[in-house]
């Protein structure tokens, strides 16, 4: 087996995984938001360095078998608002007022005025009024065109619109409008949810394509051996060309989700509720049965879209969040100093005031180990900052106000728990990404937990996660009610696409897992449901769904075993407004356990281990706190 690698890519920071089935290395590099191939490149490059103790792409890339990656330059354009300025084009007046009404913030945002109304009949008999209609939302500064016709024969109208168009305004021209058509794309859900759907794909599609194709490039000059794989936000990965735009979106947090149930699974965990703490956010998700809730008609943004999304909510929380005093509280977020020009202590030209600042004025973290020892922290920055932003304005000394941040900080994230935890109070909180660790003990004390899990690929657990991704197509085909063998006839049709899909991707269908499950309308959504013998397709909104899935090697897993067999010797003291003494994560066997307050350590996680808990080691080398 060659090298398996899965890249991360944060708001501030960019993790990837790697492992050959014998070992697993992790590393980290700063998102470079003003061109994310750089920092893509660097990741590989960081890579490369670890595992050779030199940088040479070539060689590295030469002896990887597969790139899972995600990214989430989809959700920042959405949340920044930026992309293309989208146009809709429909027959009904009521399909724009009823997707305005669904997210009216969002759609004044991608759509705003740009919409046009043709007659039904333009597409097939007046088509020059779809032509004009196209010309007006052209000349309105559409960059790109929904077509969202209404009816039983939606598919049936946009499929003669397209001819109609593309004769009209040829794709090879210089300046041709991209035109994408709502029923090409999906064909299941509420109009409200194809319409939105679309549109979101829309605003997504030309960054995302830019940027992946790029990523793709660069390693095809090094000489990959296979193209770059997307993972996407139903835990399963494709190729760039095989990749939909709006899967892309919450990719990142999805990894999370993945690695959290194959942990929670190998544990034998059934409850547990994680959060995923980077620079600008904590991404919540709460697990039953070892696994999170899947909506299959799902939102974002508060607009509904026909794509199943899992149950991962996010809040403005992170280790790069502004913290100040105003009116004698302290309030946290959701503005983040991201990773330019960063949290005071970074000595980028930040001065405001950030719990990696307050982290380190605790002596939570050292100002020389921090990020494996290549970013120096500058602990008299964050000082200043802490003072002048919460300390001054509230009276209180530097201890104090670091302290009161930290209180603040993992009572907002705290807060965001409290209720479910009242219901799954023998639940765990698992807690990874770059700043999970630090605040998980604050945090279960706050919400009423008292055990803890903490991966030891916290730091870059995404990533981690990504790595027990597959490849993965999905097909679906109407059931026609009346129809004889209506079920044979799609299975046959998704059988096929299914063989030429993967084919493409290089693999023949015998290699593959076929899984079978019909969707029913279900209010505004969808059930899902395995096929189980015959299915008559009665109803007008039946689906049959074929998932058509290629298996990768995955990490191997270690002995699940949390037992306290040797007190641990600690490696140091750690010096901060309080002494604290210090544990390396890669020194310690397991079995190893320790008492706090104290630290436990490795090269991109600090966690934080607070008076009245303890930590002991597991035979996978993760971290088990009990309270």
């Amino acid at each position: 087996m060659g090298l398996l690698v899965s890249i991360d890519n944060g708001g501030t920071l960019t993790d990837v995984c790697a492992t050959d089935g014998a070992s697993t290395v992790h590393a980290k590099t700063l998102t470079t938001p003003h061109d994310l191939t750089e920092c893509f490149v660097k990741c590989l490059e960081a890579l490369s360095e670890k595992i050779d103790g030199e940088i040479d792409l070539p060689k590295l890339v030469g002896s990887i078998d597969y790139i899972r990656y995600s990214t989430t330059q989809g959700t920042n354009a959405i949340v920044q608002r930026k992309g293309p300025r989208i146009g809709l084009l429909t027959d009904d007046d009521a399909v724009a007022t009823g997707a305005m009404n669904a997210a009216p913030a969002l759609f004044e945002a991608f759509v705003g005025d740009r919409i046009r109304v043709v007659s039904p009949a333009a597409a097939t008999e007046n088509t020059a009024e779809l032509v004009t209609a196209v010309s007006k939302l052209v000349s309105a500064g559409a960059g790109r065109i929904v077509l969202a016709f209404s009816g039983s024969e939606a598919a049936a109208s946009e499929k003669a619109a397209k001819r109609v168009l593309y004769r009209a305004f040829p794709r090879h021209l210089l300046g041709a409008v991209p035109l994408l058509f709502s029923t090409e794309l999906t064909r299941i859900g509420t109009l409200d949810q194809r319409v939105w759907t679309s549109v979101v794909n829309a605003f997504l599609h030309p960054a995302m394509e830019t940027f992946l194709y790029n990523a793709e490039n660069r390693l095809r000059e090094h000489r990959a051996r296979k193209p770059l794989l997307i993972f996407r936000n139903d835990g399963n990965s494709t190729r760039v060309a095989k990749t939909v735009a709006i899967k892309t979106y919450s990719s990142g947090p999805q990894g999370g989700v993945v690695g959290g149930e194959v942990l929670l699974k190998h544990y034998g965990i059934p409850a547990a509720c994680s959060i995923d703490i980077g620079g600008t956010t904590t991404d919540i998700a709460m697990f039953e049965n070892a696994a999170v809730a899947v909506a299959q008609s799902g939102h974002i943004e508060g607009a509904p879209v026909s794509i199943p999304l899992a149950a991962i909510d996010s809040i403005g929380a992170g280790g790069g969040s502004i913290i100040r005093a105003e009116g004698g509280k302290i309030l946290v977020g959701p503005e983040s100093v991201g990773s330019a020009p960063g949290p005071a202590c970074f000595a980028r030209g930040g001065t405001k005031a950030t719990m990696t600042d307050a982290f380190l004025a605790l002596g939570i973290l050292d100002p020389a180990s921090y990020f494996g020892g290549r970013m120096p922290l500058d602990r008299e920055r964050a000082e200043r900052a802490i003072m002048k932003e919460v300390g001054e304005p509230l009276g209180l000394s530097l201890a104090e106000a670091a302290e009161a941040m930290a209180d603040a900080y993992h009572g907002k994230i705290a807060a965001e728990i409290e209720s479910w935890v009242k219901d799954n109070p023998q639940a765990i909180l698992l807690a990874f990404g770059g700043a999970g660790p630090m605040s998980a003990c604050g945090v279960a004390e706050k919400a009423g937990l008292r055990t803890v899990l903490i991966p030891k690929f916290a730091a870059v657990f995404s990533a981690y996660g990504i790595a027990f991704s597959d490849i993965e197509h999905s097909y679906m085909a109407e059931l026609v009610p009346g129809r004889d063998n209506a079920v044979e006839t799609a299975k046959d049709e998704l059988a096929e696409q299914a063989r030429r899909g993967m084919l493409a991707e290089g693999f023949d269908l015998a290699e593959c897992r076929l899984d079978y499950a019909v969707l029913t309308k279900n209010g505004a959504g969808y059930t899902r449901a395995k096929l189980n013998g015959r299915h008559d397709g009665a109803n007008t909104e039946s689906w049959l769904e074929l998932r058509v899935t290629k298996p990768i090697d995955k990490i191997a897993l270690g002995d699940p075993a949390c037992e306290e067999k040797r007190e641990a010797k600690p490696a140091g003291i750690r010096k901060g407004t309080s002494d604290l003494p210090l544990f390396r994560l890669e020194d310690l066997a397991p079995g190893d356990w320790g008492a706090g307050p104290c630290l436990v350590e490795e090269a991109f996680f600090t966690t934080h281990v607070r008076e009245g808990w303890r930590f002991a080691v597991s035979g996978n080398g993760d971290l088990l706190l009990k309270r």
